[in-house]
């Protein structure tokens, strides 16, 4: 989904401190809707294929060498780092911020007042973002500071939008969300290959078998969406009496495939509780 420029002019200068691949989505995201031109982005990455990428798929982005360097002028500050080297970042980052930069962290885990602490300001927003975003069909949940401005609070959605839908919650709902839809497209991607071999294992050629797979996916998540039906409705209008569907639904139930993406996702969520643990005392 994208955003008509005119309702919402360029939006910069943006620093983002990691490059990989959710950098690399949301940059290539904002740059195609038009709400921010490549050289306005400036990018810090030790690693030099994740540079590499970002400059052939976004010409024009700019890259610093150090994270400091990086968020020198910037109004919008995108953290998009492991949990594991959030803190290292962010205080390199805190001394060249700023005052009236907002920083938007995509690092799970970690709540906002912690991010404040390292990063020497209460400007901040969390964002858990996902995957999908890669290819403009991403779902973003993002909460902010009391702190933030109209204005930072106003760009950061609009740039989001560009990339997928946008969901605010309260903080203390981001562990669940990173355990549904920031988790989720792994859980949805190994689905889709079961399906795959499904079919492969009931004769369907390989290549055929995982787009049917695929675009079956797609098009009943489309279908839930567009009718807002519950999805046991879609479930049950498919399941005739004696048919096929419940008979493989019955196996699914018999292996207790429900309550096993069920644990998935608490168990996603729980991982993301500990991320955000302080480790270094």
């Amino acid at each position: 989904m994208s955003i008509p420029t005119e309702k919402h002019p360029p939006i910069g200068p943006i620093a983002m401190v990691g490059g990989g691949q959710m950098a690399l989505a949301l940059a290539e995201g904002f740059c195609r809707a038009g709400l921010v031109s490549a050289s306005a982005i400036t990018v810090h990455d030790p690693v030099p294929a994740a540079c590499e990428r970002l400059s052939q798929r976004v010409p024009g982005i700019r890259f610093a060498s150090s994270s400091a360097e990086a968020v020198k002028g910037a109004a919008l500050v995108f953290l998009a780092v492991k949990p594991q080297q959030a803190a290292g970042a962010a205080r390199e980052c805190a001394a060249a911020l700023d005052s009236r930069a907002t920083v938007v962290s995509i690092v799970a885990g970690v709540p906002v007042a912690r991010l404040a602490e390292w990063f020497g300001t209460a400007r901040i927003i969390r964002v858990m973002p996902n995957t999908p975003c890669l290819v403009g069909k991403g779902v973003s949940v993002i909460c902010r500071a009391p702190e933030v401005s109209a204005s930072a609070a106003a760009s950061t959605t609009a740039l989001l939008t560009a990339v997928g839908s946008v969901h605010d919650v309260d903080e203390h709902l981001l562990d669940a969300v990173t355990g549904l839809s920031g988790s989720g497209p792994g859980f949805v991607a190994l689905l889709i290959e079961a399906l795959a071999d499904g079919g492969v294992k009931a004769g369907l050629p390989r290549g055929l078998a995982q787009a049917l797979a695929v675009q079956t996916v797609a098009g009943t998540a489309a279908l839930i969406e567009q009718t807002g039906e519950h999805p046991a409705q879609i479930k049950d209008r498919v399941a005739s009496p004696g048919g096929t569907t419940i008979a493989g639904l019955a196996v699914l139930e018999q292996r207790a495939v429900r309550g096993a993406l069920i644990d998935a996702v608490v168990a996603a969520a729980d991982r993301a509780r500990v991320l955000g643990r302080p480790s270094d005392g």
